[in-house]
């Protein structure tokens, strides 16, 4: 019956497995891919372990900061706010440049003509 001209074309075991193995990878792709294109549909989960609590580093424990670190932190933000300055003064240059040392006004006496 399988070895007639007109009998459906069957394929091996191997390259079914692949098939079968690449739709489900094809499926997933699809599925994260709708995921990253929709950010405003909600991710759905039952699992149980996502609504348990943790005893042991609660929300509500106050955070307790070394002094090393608190310098650090302030160190980090007087730097971003001086990036942050000199990028507002880069992306606008119709502000005036405003100076306060008398210097800059002095005139070169022995450079003159």
């Amino acid at each position: 019956y399988f070895n007639r001209y007109s009998a459906p074309e069957t394929e091996e075991d191997e390259f079914a497995d692949e098939r079968a193995e690449i739709l489900a990878e094809a499926v997933a792709l699809k599925k994260s891919s709708v995921a990253y294109m929709h950010p405003e549909v909600g991710v759905c989960s039952e699992d149980a372990t996502l609504f348990g609590r943790n005893y042991f580093e609660r929300a509500s424990a106050p955070d307790v900061e070394s002094m090393e670190e608190a310098e650090e932190k302030a160190k980090i933000l007087a730097e971003a706010a001086a990036l942050k300055h000199l990028a507002r003064d880069y992306m606008h240059p119709e502000v005036g440049v405003k100076t306060t040392d008398p210097t800059l006004f002095g005139r070169n006496y022995f450079n003159r003509y």
